[in-house]
């Protein structure tokens, strides 16, 4: 199971979207070092999730819909990977040799399959946890490991890139 670094540009996005004023694509991209394209392609999902809208004009960007202690991890890793489950059945144990293809036992085809029933379980339980942490949690996180003049830096940072458009 891997997650797409587009899952960490976008959690990264997040800690710098606030609700009080939007934050540019150019900006973002420029501070984490990667494309505008990459991360436009990011921030589309975001929005067309919910977690974030944009606002046009020169003083435009991306802002939060709603709180960050609101905003899941999970709800990141849906917008950007989608809700399809990470473990796709294939059902080999009816392919088995020793048994007829059409005519399958019960237990083949009518009560589900272990392997299956715990890879979901699992899905569950990571879900569970990934739900369990927020937008917020991970912002009073950094700041509790961050250097305090690294904060300050960033938000100065973000805040000379947007008056100096």
């Amino acid at each position: 199971m891997q997650f797409s670094v587009g899952v960490e540009y976008a959690l990264h996005c997040l800690c710098f979207i606030g609700r009080e004023r939007p934050v540019g694509v150019k900006e973002l991209a420029a501070y984490q070092g990667v494309s505008e394209t990459y991360l436009s392609k990011m921030l589309t999902k975001l929005r067309k999730s919910g977690i974030v809208r944009s606002i046009p004009g020169v003083n435009g960007g991306y802002e939060l819909t709603r709180a960050p202690e609101e905003i899941t991890f999970w709800d990141v890793v849906q917008a950007i990977e989608g809700e399809t489950p990470l473990f796709q059945c294939c059902e080999i144990r009816q392919h088995s040799a020793i048994v007829d293809k059409n005519n399958l036992p019960d237990a083949y085809c009518k009560k589900p399959c272990i392997i299956k029933t715990v890879m979901l379980e699992a899905e569950d339980k990571m879900r569970d946890y990934l739900r369990s942490k927020t937008i917020g949690w991970l912002n009073d996180e950094r700041h509790k490991k961050l250097d305090p003049k690294q904060i300050k830096d960033t938000e100065e940072w973000f805040r000379n890139r947007k008056t100096s458009r």
